[in-house]
């Protein structure tokens, strides 16, 4: 079997994601690796009061994890969200953020941020804005954001490292990644990999150890990957009957750019 380019893996999951923005379904009608399934988010740890809360057909069921629950965000923030979808964590992180602060989502599929500007305005969110591009190559300037989030997004790309680089471009010192992710737990078995609706979801996750050489070697300290033994529930329910769960499951990535600048509170810092 020929190897795929990264451009052919990057134009699979923009034709996979074009259709689901574009298809006439709620959450729940179309299961499969990364796709909709009944009661994702709410599984996920999101609560009723954030379901209530965004835009209708801003939740698309495609999370694998909250990374609103590990990313301690505060009013006046700028948050960038990488793969943004539909704009659903992005609406939660507007609310976080406050008016004062702003919320970034960049998706490289067109008719995801067709959907995400109407829900936006549908719902009158008005510190969101979303740019098209690649998350290897983001549309954003250098140190001026505070937070990286994604949710089950840079699985999909055949440059993680690019990924993470682009994400220490962006964030000012101090800023933070916060994401949920799936990895590896195991080797991927070779006919999973090519037998799965959209391969790049399972056979893209990288292990809990390559993740963290990545992070520390683009320039990321205070590194932590921790997996999430629940999500092995949710992972069956991609695939059933694909032994899926025994190689992949859902993880927290946290990390964090150095070069803050610490407050003083006493003389001893002028001295």
């Amino acid at each position: 079997m020929t190897e795929r380019t990264n451009d052919e893996i990057r134009s699979e999951v923009r034709a996979h994601y074009g259709k689901v923005a574009e298809a006439p379904f709620a959450v729940g009608c179309a299961p499969g690796c990364c796709a909709p399934t009944q009661g994702t988010s709410t599984a996920l740890g999101y609560s009723a009061d954030e379901l209530a809360a965004v835009p209708a057909g801003a939740d698309l069921g495609l999370g694998c994890g909250n990374p609103q629950a590990i990313a301690g965000l505060r009013s006046g923030e700028t948050v960038l969200d990488l793969g943004s979808g539909a704009g659903f964590d992005c609406f939660l992180a507007a609310r976080a953020v406050g008016e004062t602060g702003k919320v970034i989502g960049v998706d490289m599929t067109p008719a995801m941020l067709t959907k995400a500007r109407a829900n936006a305005q549908a719902g009158g969110v008005t510190n969101v804005e979303f740019r098209l591009g690649e998350i290897e190559q983001l549309p954003v300037q250098g140190a001026t954001v505070d937070v990286v989030m994604s949710n089950c997004v840079v699985n999909l790309s055949p440059d993680k490292d690019a990924v993470y680089r682009e994400a220490f471009r962006v964030l000012k010192p101090g800023g933070r990644v916060a994401i949920s992710d799936v990895v590896a737990l195991a080797p991927i078995p070779e006919q999973l990999k090519t037998t799965m609706a959209l391969s790049a979801c399972i056979a893209g996750a990288a292990s809990v150890a390559d993740l963290e050489a990545m992070l520390a070697r683009v320039g990321f300290t205070d590194v932590v990957v921790e997996v999430a033994p629940q999500s092995r529930d949710f992972i069956t329910g991609w695939m059933p009957g694909s032994r899926a769960e025994d190689y992949v499951a859902s993880a927290s990535i946290r990390a964090t750019k150095p070069g803050a600048t610490k407050s003083c509170c006493g003389p001893s810092c002028c001295t």
